[in-house]
């Protein structure tokens, strides 16, 4: 039986989520094979295992454990085939060999909200479980060179130093770089609501 208490909300993802599925849509690998890091409450889990087509394996992963009894009882309640049940995974250690070869990888709203050295550990986490031509999927706002920042995300990156001075809104171009040294090539940018980017990384093939 299901716990509803244990059903975490975030607000923002009954916002996102359906701009997330219409970009991932268009580049998601058939059959999808998705590891989601930093999977939060679990909502966008539910969401996208069940309306993205042909999801074959979902497997979401996070760190906290009230985050982990979440996305677990929101697969109960709300059951697909493809979603498995909630794994502890810290991109800052060297992971295990994974269970099944993925060609998707999902970081929605994590590297800002956890220091650099947790996106080295993605990146790194891309190159060796990610199948050649498999894409990483990152969301959240970004610095990008020649674009002005916008008031609401000087405020926000403000509010996250302020809580951890490791934490903090990251340069697009650093996060490329430190993508193209793990092996992987920045394929496409959208600009998204609340000022916010989805942005696509493919092993292993040049853009």
């Amino acid at each position: 039986m299901t716990q509803p208490r244990l059903r975490l909300k975030a607000p923002a993802t009954q916002r996102n989520r359906e701009p997330i599925r219409q970009v991932l849509q268009q580049y998601l690998p058939q059959p999808a094979r998705v590891l989601e890091i930093a999977a939060g409450t679990g909502e966008h889990a539910i969401y996208l295992a069940h309306q993205l087509p042909n999801i074959e394996y979902w497997q979401p992963t996070d760190i906290d454990p009230a985050a982990l009894g979440s996305i677990d009882a929101w697969r109960h309640a709300d059951p697909h085939p493809a979603l498995q049940p909630a794994r502890y995974l810290d991109t800052t250690t060297t992971p295990d060999s994974p269970a099944i070869a993925y060609n998707t990888l999902l970081a929605i709203n994590m590297i800002h909200i956890a220091p650099w050295h947790a996106a080295e550990g993605l990146m790194q986490l891309a190159r060796h479980t990610l199948e050649d031509g498999g894409i990483l999927y990152l969301y959240g706002p970004f610095w990008q060179q020649d674009v002005v920042p916008v008031e609401s995300n000087l405020a926000f990156d403000a509010s996250l130093r302020e809580r951890n001075p490791a934490w903090g809104i990251r340069d697009l171009e650093q996060v490329s770089a430190l993508a193209e040294s793990a092996g992987l090539y920045c394929e496409a940018i959208h600009a998204m609501p609340a000022n916010n980017l989805s942005v696509l990384f493919r092993k292993g093939l040049k853009a």
